[in-house]
């Protein structure tokens, strides 16, 4: 099915960025928020958007007023009436998506796809929701949506491959990268990267090292920026929302660090007020340093060890969970992470499942153990990682681990 027309729900930051994306693909779409200085707001941010390439000399104005027409404001569903796909970028509560696309049956036409721009829900609920659950999808953008060229495609359990081929299509379209993956809290970005920065979370409060040490050992290593760096940009309030849902999903092993609730208790939610795990403008992180002192003194867990790979072994074995549950290939995952967030050793772009074929799934495996002894139930390897090393698939050394390597 080839998409014409599409159509956005939210006009948030997401939402704005979609549609920009969307219109620099040369397609008309629609965009709709619950009142008019919401919608403005997202055509402000659209504008602003277009506007940078010109002032970079990346654009023409003539063609930037060209992208501009190509998006329709509105407060109403009545424009919709002829959309081929509609992505709802809505605040990420399940009810809410839910009945958003409820609304949005009674006037799109029968074949019209919904895809959702979930990082986490549940898209197989979403579509139980409707008359037409083979046509619902999730279709998970990444921020900032405009830069960001992954583009997570999760079919549900009803999804047709029709739907799934046409999003792809689509998504190639707005010149992003799609990765097909099966439907699991967390999707596979989110569930991949919540550990390591609920690892580096714990390491902070536990005395391992502060926020700016970490932060410059993981750039260091090759991600582009740190992890604290990351969550307040990201926003702490979405970080403390997806963990405590994949805690919800998969138990003991992703319990998120007290230091998220401490802070999310105290509406340090990141840069957009101000103040996250750092200091913004006039504020500082003195709070912070405080609720860590709380922590070690109720714990009494204080001073731990910090290395690197005490933040990125638990990513690793996510993704080595990821594989054994057939969540996505081991191409895909790499890409995802390589895509998704900038992932790197060194200089070199790189995913997980390669950086562990590098280490040696041996060496993998034994600090996996090490790390469980000492901190427990979060580090407890993956089933797949223990068969790997037992039949000697070690990575680059022995030729295959879980990727093939050239001899």
């Amino acid at each position: 099915m080839y998409i014409f027309k599409a159509g956005v729900l939210g006009a948030g930051a997401m939402g704005a960025e979609i549609a920009q994306v969307i219109t620099y693909s040369g397609l008309p779409v629609v965009l709709k928020d619950i009142d008019q200085e919401l919608v403005d707001r997202g055509l402000e941010k659209i504008r602003a958007i277009y506007q940078r390439r010109v002032d970079k000399g990346k654009m023409s104005p003539t063609t930037m007023a060209e992208k501009l027409d190509l998006v329709e404001g509105t407060t109403s569903y009545d424009p919709f009436s002829d959309v081929d796909i509609v992505i709802e970028a809505v605040p990420e509560d399940i009810e809410l998506k839910k009945r958003v696309f409820q609304e949005l049956e009674e006037v799109c036409p029968e074949g019209t796809i919904f895809a959702s721009n979930s990082s986490a829900l549940s898209i197989s609920e979403m579509g139980a929701a409707t008359k037409r659950p083979e046509k619902v999808i999730g279709m998970h953008f990444f921020n900032p949506a405009h830069v960001m060229k992954l583009v997570e495609v999760i079919p549900g359990l009803d999804t047709d491959q029709d739907t799934i081929d046409s999003v792809v299509a689509f998504a190639e379209s707005l010149r992003k990268i799609p990765v097909v993956v099966q439907e699991c809290p967390g999707f596979l970005v989110n569930r991949l990267l919540m550990p390591y920065l609920n690892e580096a979370t714990y390491c902070l409060q536990e005395g391992a090292a502060t926020a700016t040490e970490i932060d410059e050992a993981i750039v260091e290593f090759g991600m582009p920026m740190g992890p604290f760096t990351l969550m307040d940009m990201l926003g702490l309030d979405i970080c403390y929302d997806v963990g405590k849902y994949l805690y919800s999903e998969y138990g003991e092993r992703g319990k998120p660090a007290a230091l998220f609730e401490r802070l999310y208790g105290a509406g340090r939610v990141g840069e957009k007020v101000g103040a996250g795990f750092y200091g913004y403008g006039t504020e500082t992180d003195g709070p912070v340093k405080e609720m860590i002192a709380q922590i070690q003194e109720e714990t009494g867990i204080k001073g731990t060890p910090f290395s690197v790979e005490r933040c990125f072994l638990p990513l690793i074995n996510e993704a080595a969970l990821c594989l054994q549950e057939n969540i996505a290939s081991p191409t895909d995952i790499d890409m995802a992470m390589m895509a998704g967030t900038g992932m790197k050793k060194g200089t070199t772009p790189m995913g997980p499942l390669a950086i562990a074929d590098e280490m040696g799934l041996d060496k993998v495996l034994a600090q996996l153990e090490e790390f469980e002894a000492q901190f427990g139930e979060r580090f407890r390897p993956a089933r797949l990682l223990r068969l790997k090393a037992k039949a000697n698939h070690l990575g680059v050394k022995t030729g295959k681990g879980f990727l093939e390597h050239a001899g």
